[in-house]
């Protein structure tokens, strides 16, 4: 079994692999997507460890529950409302989210922010 992050975009998905320590697929949605692209996913990641990471905005929690009732199974991630974006939230948060997860984070000092 796999793990996957479905993540919003292409610098959140940048922000994950700066901490990652462990072979992860990443998805990005581009913020939206439409009823063939989620059944497809819903259908290909079925059997999976399926996590989604996205803003802490409307426009997350709009994805978050498009994505919910087609995968109801989705462990669901959080970055605090005071960063807003997963890009935008400091790696030492992202990297004790992905640890409580069970993610395995590369363990060198992070850069504090």
């Amino acid at each position: 079994m796999s793990k996957i992050i479905i993540v919003e975009g292409k610098t959140d998905k940048e922000r994950l692999l700066e901490i990652l320590d462990e072979p992860v697929e990443i998805i990005c949605t581009h913020g939206t997507l439409g009823y063939q692209e989620l059944e497809e996913l819903a259908s290909s990641y079925q059997y999976d460890d399926v996590f989604v990471l996205v803003d802490a905005d409307d426009a997350g929690a709009k994805l978050r529950t498009q994505l919910n009732k087609e995968m109801p199974n989705l462990h669901h991630l959080y970055t605090r409302k005071m960063y807003r974006e997963v890009a935008t939230t400091p790696l030492e948060h992202l990297a004790e989210v992905l640890e409580r997860a069970h993610f395995q984070v590369r363990q060198k000092s992070l850069p504090l922010e």
